[in-house]
């Protein structure tokens, strides 16, 4: 082998090496650009995931006060329930002592007739 042929087979493989090397370079700057992207996406992700967070914060503190205006209504409730009872007896109370009135009131009519 000459040394003609040998520089033109080590200029054919350097050639090669660098036509792999701006390969490889392409390759990398992909990968990076691509790894941008994913940090970009994560990024999303986590501020999705911290607003998904606050609203549970909400809706349980939300829950919460549904809870306690419940206990306040079933408490109304019940108190409303027993006045109404109270009303609802004092009532027939009343119609006995009104039934005796009006019989009193006819007898006496009877009387002075």
């Amino acid at each position: 082998m000459t040394n003609e042929e040998f520089q033109k087979i080590v200029l054919e493989e350097i050639k090669a090496l660098r036509k792999d090397v701006i390969e490889l370079k392409e390759g990398q700057s992909e990968l990076e650009q691509g790894q941008s992207k994913l940090e970009q996406g994560q990024s999303k992700l986590e501020q999705g995931q911290s607003k998904l967070e606050q609203g549970q914060e909400e809706i349980r503190k939300d829950l919460k006060a549904v809870i306690e205006q419940t206990a306040d209504l079933t408490e109304f409730r019940q108190e409303v329930n027993e006045k109404l009872d109270t009303l609802i007896e004092e009532n027939d109370i009343i119609k006995e002592i009104n039934g005796r009135h009006e019989v009193d009131i006819r007898r006496l009519k009877r009387r002075i007739i």
